[in-house]
């Protein structure tokens, strides 16, 4: 996916979760925040953010923060952390046959049971159609190489890999895909220390016929693309958000 007019900024404070203030060529803009997150380890005070420039007159706010560069000891990472972004990844990634496959139809925001999972698929072959459904999870959460989600309790979360269980029980095939908003991972596990239970869910999740994926991206200021898989830990582990 590709944003508009991008330029950089230093992130001075988030006020609360929507909003952060920025300084943009000496002057402080008040910013809309792209991800509702906690987001405690990217946003502080003096790192390099990212903004898209918005063309609307009309915004009660004249950018979006879309992306940081999280400082480390090895070098800064440049992350996304805009939370639309992942199902725009993910998208492109199945519609060009990312999954084995090109789905003869890869619909969004589908209800099944008590849940809207992010896509529902079709595919049409030889005589047979194949149907599923697929939830799209973005994170931003690093720590020493290895992708960890969530980085706060997600009840929503647990919700949707039961539900994604109980569609395969009927005969769907589902599967919850990590979008690692970031390049250079070793791998992508749950983060058992921010939320047991969601660790425990998506382990029973597997269990019961539950595909689940790691996909990492290559992150430009201005372009988030599907890179490659990366393996999944179920182990888990982390610290708390």
């Amino acid at each position: 996916m590709v944003y508009g007019k991008i330029l950089p900024g230093i992130f001075q404070a988030r006020p609360n979760r929507f909003i952060a203030h920025v300084e943009i060529e000496g002057r402080l803009e008040v910013c809309h925040v792209k991800n509702t997150g906690r987001c405690r380890e990217l946003l502080i005070p003096g790192v390099t953010v990212w903004l898209e420039e918005s063309s609307n007159p009309a915004r009660k706010t004249r950018y979006d923060l879309i992306a940081v560069e999280k400082v480390r000891t090895d070098g800064p990472l440049l992350i996304n952390m805009d939370s639309q972004a992942p199902n725009r990844v993910f998208r492109e990634w199945a519609a060009a046959g990312g999954l084995g496959f090109s789905p003869t139809l890869l619909r969004p925001e589908t209800t099944y049971r008590n849940s809207r999972f992010d896509y529902y698929w079709e595919f049409f072959e030889n005589g047979v159609t194949r149907r599923g459904f697929w939830e799209v999870k973005g994170v931003t959460l690093e720590e020493n190489g290895i992708a960890r989600f969530p980085d706060a309790p997600t009840l929503r979360g647990i919700k949707h890999l039961e539900e994604l269980a109980l569609a395969c029980g009927a005969g769907y095939e589902a599967g919850v895909c990590f979008i690692v908003q970031m390049s250079g991972m070793n791998h992508v596990e749950p983060n058992d220390a921010a939320h047991p239970e969601f660790g425990a869910a998506l382990r029973s999740a597997a269990q019961r016929g539950v595909k689940v994926l790691g996909l990492t991206c290559k992150v430009e200021p201005g372009r988030l693309t599907a890179q490659e898989e990366i393996p999944v830990s179920l182990i888990g582990g982390g610290r708390k958000g």
